[in-house]
C-alpha cells in the first residue's frame, strides 16, 4: 500500500511534504481551489525543491480553471523539477467551481482536457479547440530543459458519481475515490470504475486506485463531538458530493443511502441572493466543522467514509481496502495547526504498523 497526504495549497507546505517523506509517505497532494487556498503549482514547485522521493500532484485540478495546454505545461514544468515524481490529478471541479458559485465542468470537458494533456505529455500533435476554431498543437520546445516529457506523467481521474466513475475507469491511468472506506461504498465505486475500464479494453487491475479520505486515531474516552471536530468537515464534503452526484438515490448502496442523502442540502442557503450565497456556504470548506452538520455527521458515516478507529481497527480496514485493489490511501491533513501531528499519528498507527 502507498500512502499519501492531501491538503490545501500553501507556500510553506513544503515543510510538511519533507516531514511526510521522512515518515514513509509516498505521495503528497495539493488541492487546486483558487478561492480557498494558494495556487498549487508554485507550492508544488517548492515541495519538489525540498524533497527527493515523494511523488507530487494535484488532488485535484479541473478543466475550467485553466485551458488544457496550460495544465499540461504546468505538469511538464514540475516534471522538470522532480523528474518522474509528478502525477496529474483531475476531476470536474466540484469545490473549485462551487466556491465561485459556478457549476462543475461537464464530463465531455473533462474527457477532452485529459485527451489533450495526455497527447502533449506523449510528445504528440493534437487537435485543440476554442469555440468553432480548431488548431493542431504540440510542445514546440520539448528539449533544452524547459519542460520534461521524457519521464511519464500519469493522469488520475477523480470521481464520485456513477457516470464520472465509469469515465474515470475508461480514460484514467488511475482513479481517485473520495471517502469510499466502508465495504458497500467501495464496492459501489469499484463496480462503476470496472465498467468504464472494460469499455476501454482494460481491467480494473490495470488502474492505479486510490482513496482520499480523513484520518483519526481514536483515543480512550473520546465522544462523537470529538470525532466530529477531527474529521466532520471532510465527512460533510464527501457525503454532500455523493448525494449531489446521483440523479436517482437508488443508485447509492442501500445500507448508507438514507444517511448520504441527508447531506444533499448541507451547503444550501436558499434564502440568500444567488450572486453571493456561495460565499457563506463554502467558508471554511473541508477545514472547519460546521455546527449545523452535527445532526447528520453521525458515527456510522464517520466510519463509512473516513479512516477513524483504534489502531487495530485501522489496520484491519487498510488490509481490507488493499485486498479490494486499493493501492493508495491519501489522508487529509486536518488543519494547519494539526497537520504535523496528523503526519506523525498516521505514520505510527498505519504506515509503520500495517
Amino acid at each position: 500500500m502507498d500512502y499519501g497526504l492531501a491538503f490545501l495549497s500553501a507556500v510553506d507546505i513544503h515543510r510538511e511534504a519533507a516531514q511526510a517523506e521522512a515518515r514513509g509517505f509516498t505521495h503528497f497532494w495539493l488541492y487546486d481551489t483558487q478561492m480557498v487556498c494558494a495556487d498549487p503549482y508554485p507550492c508544488l514547485a517548492l515541495c519538489a525543491a525540498n524533497t527527493k522521493t515523494i511523488r507530487l500532484g494535484t488532488n485535484v485540478t479541473n478543466p475550467r480553471s485553466r485551458i488544457a495546454p496550460v495544465t499540461a505545461c504546468n505538469f511538464a514544468t514540475l516534471n522538470q523539477l522532480a523528474p518522474g515524481r509528478v502525477v496529474m490529478g483531475i476531476g470536474t471541479g466540484n469545490t473549485a467551481r462551487r466556491t465561485l458559485g459556478m457549476p462543475a465542468a461537464s464530463l465531455s470537458e473533462l474527457a477532452d482536457h485529459v485527451r489533450i494533456c495526455r497527447a502533449l505529455f506523449q510528445g504528440k500533435t493534437v487537435p485543440y479547440s476554442e469555440g468553432e476554431r480548431t488548431r493542431m498543437i504540440r510542445f514546440l520546445n520539448p528539449t533544452g530543459g524547459w519542460i520534461n516529457i521524457e519521464n511519464p506523467i500519469p493522469i488520475y481521474v477523480a470521481a464520485s458519481g456513477p457516470k464520472t466513475l465509469e469515465l474515470a475507469g475508461e480514460i484514467g491511468d488511475g482513479v481517485i475515490l473520495f471517502g469510499t472506506v466502508g465495504d458497500s461504498l467501495l464496492d459501489y465505486a469499484l463496480g462503476h470504475v470496472r465498467r468504464g475500464a472494460e469499455r476501454a479494453g482494460k481491467r480494473l487491475e490495470d488502474l492505479y486506485l486510490m482513496v482520499s479520505t480523513a484520518f483519526h486515531a481514536v483515543k480512550p474516552g473520546e465522544s462523537l463531538a470529538d470525532l466530529q471536530d477531527a474529521v466532520g468537515a471532510y465527512v460533510s464534503s464527501e457525503c454532500n458530493i455523493f448525494a449531489l452526484s446521483v440523479k436517482d438515490p437508488r443508485d447509492l448502496p442501500a445500507d448508507v443511502r438514507e444517511e448520504i442523502m441527508a447531506f444533499r442540502d448541507a451547503y444550501r442557503t436558499p434564502d440568500a441572493p444567488p450572486e453571493t450565497r456561495h460565499l457563506d456556504r463554502y467558508s471554511g470548506y473541508v477545514h472547519d466543522f460546521r455546527a449545523e452538520h452535527s445532526e447528520i455527521v453521525m458515527a456510522k458515516m464517520i466510519k463509512e467514509t473516513t479512516l477513524t478507529g483504534t489502531p487495530d481497527e485501522l489496520a484491519a480496514r487498510v488490509k481490507k481496502m488493499a485486498a479490494a485493489g486499493i493501492r493508495q490511501i491519501a489522508i487529509h491533513g486536518g488543519t494547519r495547526q494539526t497537520m504535523s501531528t496528523v503526519i506523525e499519528e498516521f505514520a505510527a498507527a498505519v504506515i509503520h504498523r500495517v
